[in-house]
């Protein structure tokens, strides 16, 4: 008869492959910025590589050349591709239990009532944990580059290897409050000012058809924008209200709230997701290894691992808006 730990390990292992897929799923549902870059299929896996490689068109074709009749091509080399380099981040979760627990959960209900409650709760961190990285600054330790370094509050910053002090293509847009518009004086963000901020960012933002697909709001700036909506109120359609996100619209762009996720207050990310990536390594794609056994305690670890990281390959197409009045 199988001892209740081979069975614990076992049933983790087993349940968690057959259900890989769906938890995947269900840790980008719990983010509005997660679920966009999935349905635009801007997800990848790689298998292997020192770094993650984003590549760049950074600069115009400079043989692009009116002429007439028998005049000289210009058929010179053009250096206008060149490549953002990102690391590699590893997140580690364990289903762990006690060799008490285990045995006090001996029974085929208990035990797999056991297992739903460890893998439930790993679910529940990684999701809460993960989408607080998103948006985070990168700067602990092992942290994946988040929102706040990618489309930094001054716009600069050493991204994916290039610093943008030395290559101004490689800047996001900001928007701040504290700055002049249009000739006048910086105001706070109100609701009667919020669109007025927002126009201006959009329009530096936007080149043709190539614009922000969706604005992510910290909980006051969305409660600003809705209160100026009220009597022209937009809601996105049923497919993003079922997966649980409440957004508005803003001209073409859906607009969220998700303050609760670790974005900073007074912030607004204008984003165009088709130069955003979630890059995961095909062999740690939220993948469980086997049982490990402390040599020391009575107990069950089962990792599970994650590597990857989110990139960009077009910084100045992202902007942020931010209110530093005081």
């Amino acid at each position: 008869m199988a001892s209740p730990n081979a069975t614990f390990t076992e049933l983790v292992s087993t349940t968690w492959r057959k259900h890989r897929k769906e938890i995947t799923d269900n840790v980008s549902k719990h983010n509005a910025l997660l679920r966009r870059i999935k349905s635009k299929g801007n997800t990848r896996t790689e298998d292997g590589g020192l770094t993650i490689v984003e590549p760049l068109d950074y600069a115009e074709n400079n043989t692009y050349q009116r002429y007439s009749g028998y005049d000289v091509l210009n058929i010179g080399a053009s250096d206008v591709i060149s490549a953002a380099e990102y690391a590699w981040k590893q997140i580690a979760i364990n289903v762990v239990a006690s060799g008490l627990e285990m045995r006090q959960n001996s029974g085929d209900s208990r035990i797999i009532n056991l297992v739903k409650a460890r893998m439930k709760n790993a679910m529940r961190t990684f999701k809460n944990n993960f989408s607080r990285d998103l948006y985070s600054d990168g700067t602990l330790p092992n942290q994946i580059t988040g929102l706040q370094a990618l489309v930094a509050d001054n716009g600069q910053g050493t991204i994916g290897g290039i610093n943008s002090a030395t290559w101004e293509f490689w800047r996001n847009k900001v928007q701040d409050a504290n700055s002049p518009i249009g000739g006048g004086a910086g105001a706070k963000i109100s609701k009667d000012n919020i669109e007025k901020y927002m126009l201006s960012l959009w329009i530096e933002l936007t080149r043709g058809s190539d614009q922000p697909d969706m604005i992510v709001m910290s909980n006051e700036f969305y409660e600003f924008f809705e209160q100026s909506q009220l009597s022209i109120k937009r809601y996105t359609d049923e497919t993003k209200a079922n997966g649980g996100f409440v957004s508005l619209k803003y001209k073409s762009c859906d607009v969220f709230f998700d303050g609760a996720s670790g974005m900073p207050p007074k912030h607004a990310y204008f984003l165009n997701t088709d130069y955003l990536k979630l890059v995961v390594h095909k062999d740690a794609n939220l993948k469980t290894l086997d049982e490990v056994r402390p040599y020391n305690q009575d107990a069950a670890v089962i990792p599970i691992l994650w590597q990857g990281n989110l990139t960009c390959s077009n910084r100045q197409l992202q902007g942020v808006m931010i209110d530093t009045t005081t």
